[in-house]
């Protein structure tokens, strides 16, 4: 299979094109709904027959996969058999007047995909989508259906103008029209409150690559926390906020919820009890026009953070490959971020930036080797082969042999040094002389982004930044964080020695 990439751009529409656009929207939802119950009945019965249930009892091998395949056979549970029914469908009702084989098809596989990723295990199970869920349809090929002709595209009798990037800036958009086209992607997104279309070419090639995104070609290591990332290559070090941009507006949302709340009460005054809580039973729900216009700015809200966090996504994994292609890293729970850091993993996403990252590092020739934390404990361990179990409050590492660093730039340094999940403590001990000044550069600039604003207390600097004792017999005192304490405690002390002092790196 050939490289693919993917190129998007906005499409002049027309009232006459969105409401033709938006009737066979709706049909392709109706067909996946579809799809989606005869799917999940065919896998009920297969996982009820007798089949499916004594492959089960037989141990991992050829038979046991040819059982499976046959009980899968049985009931149709496959792509190419769900195609069939889709085509059924659309044959025998209105369906088939809005959209093409090649749609319909694509439409099945969404369907079964989803299905299928439920069957193994990966995923839950999936929902059905209702009336303006259903955003995007794609073709199959550029020879029928969905294609692109002439610098248009054309969908059975609608002919759609893109808006082109007459500057473009960079040639990202001359580079991408000037690849095979492979199929289209056609999808709809509100913006502002106003419909907006877009076609996605999916492309033949690799993505261009901009002249300010340079490609290093050794080795890096990745420490990603919940707000912070700290990164160190051969020649540089960062330790900054993961997706400081990044920032969810929950004051706003709540007052439009309360808001929403308090209209929907006021025009649906049948529905809720003495109490104040909702009947049980049917009901119907009135809906006023302020009620729509605050659901729409929290929608936009929620635009507004995706596309800010794709962004950030973005620029972060650029600046990560800018210090080395081959990237190591440890192989992280997001499950348990979840659990334990809800809102800050929610908003940032760590999971879909490593992700991202994989994707990106595999198109320029690196990979991302994803480390086992029970064998390396990059956090407890040092260069010296101590282990010591530090709490997640303590956030410098500091060794009776000399050694004293940040952690999280600490065990980006040791995740460089493994391989195959396994630390390599000869090769940490002899780059250590030449990383640590890497470090000590990244802690200063750390330092001077923190006189100018707030920084997360997992950067450790409001607290002494080494644990071991003074060595020259000065007095430590905590270092007061002056832009979150309370005015009373950002007074001096009258009382304190001038002498007084923080040990610095």
């Amino acid at each position: 299979m050939s490289d693919t990439f993917i190129h998007e751009i906005p499409l002049k529409t027309t009232p006459h094109d969105e409401a033709v656009l938006d009737v066979r929207l709706d049909a392709a939802r109706q067909l996946y709904n579809a799809c989606l119950r005869e799917s999940l009945r065919r896998l009920d019965l297969m996982r009820e027959s007798k089949t499916y249930q004594s492959a089960r009892e037989l141990p991992k091998g050829k038979a046991r996969n040819a059982a499976f395949k046959t009980a899968r056979g049985f009931h149709g549970f496959q792509e190419y058999g769900l195609h069939a029914f889709a085509a059924r469908i659309c044959k025998a009702c209105w369906l088939g007047d809005h959209l093409d084989a090649f749609t319909i098809q694509k439409v099945a596989t969404r369907a079964f995909g989803a299905v299928e990723q439920h069957a193994y295990g990966a995923r839950g199970r999936p929902r059905f989508k209702r009336y303006n869920w259903f955003t995007s349809l794609e073709g199959k090929s550029n020879a029928a259906g969905i294609r692109w002709r002439d610098d248009h595209v054309l969908w059975s009798g609608l002919k759609m103008a893109p808006l082109f990037d007459i500057k473009d800036k960079h040639g990202v958009e001359a580079h991408a029209l000037s690849c095979r086209v492979k199929y289209l992607r056609l999808v709809k997104r509100v913006i502002k409150g106003n419909t907006c279309w877009f076609v996605q070419l999916i492309l033949e090639g690799t993505a261009h690559q901009k002249e300010k995104n340079t490609i290093d070609e050794g080795t890096c290591g990745l420490d990603i926390g919940p707000s912070t990332i700290a990164i160190i290559g051969e020649a540089d070090a960062v330790l900054t906020r993961f997706c400081d941009e990044v920032i969810h507006p929950w004051q706003e949302i709540k007052r439009e919820q309360r808001a929403q709340d308090r209209s929907r009460r006021a025009t649906n005054p049948d529905n809720y009890g003495d109490d104040g809580t909702v009947k049980k039973g049917s009901r119907k729900w009135h809906r006023s026009n302020r009620y729509k216009k605050r659901q729409s700015r929290i929608a936009e809200c929620q635009r507004k953070l995706v596309a800010t966090r794709k962004k950030q996504h973005g620029e972060l994994c650029n600046k990560v490959m800018s210090l080395g292609k081959i990237i190591k890293t440890e192989k992280l729970s997001y499950r348990s971020f979840q659990k334990n850091f809800g809102r800050s993993v929610g908003v940032r996403a760590p999971g879909m930036f490593v992700n991202l990252l994989t994707r990106k590092a595999a198109n320029a020739g690196g990979s991302v080797e994803q480390i086992n934390t029970r064998t390396t404990k990059l956090s407890q361990i040092c260069i010296c082969g101590t282990i010591e179990k530090k709490p997640l409050k303590q956030r410098h590492h500091a060794c009776a042999c000399g050694v004293e660093a940040q952690r999280d730039l600490f065990s980006a340094f040791l995740a460089k040094h493994c391989n195959n999940h396994t630390l390599d403590i000869h090769q940490a001990k002899a780059a250590w002389p030449a990383a640590e000044p890497l470090l000590r550069r990244a802690m200063l600039r750390v330092t001077e982004t923190a006189s100018r604003g707030p920084v997360p207390a997992s950067f450790g600097l409001n607290r002494r930044q080494s644990c071991s004792p003074v060595k020259d017999g000065s007095v430590c005192v905590e270092v007061v964080d002056a832009v979150v304490l309370p005015k009373a405690r950002r007074e001096p002390r009258r009382d304190a020695d001038p002498a007084v002092r923080t040990p610095w790196l």
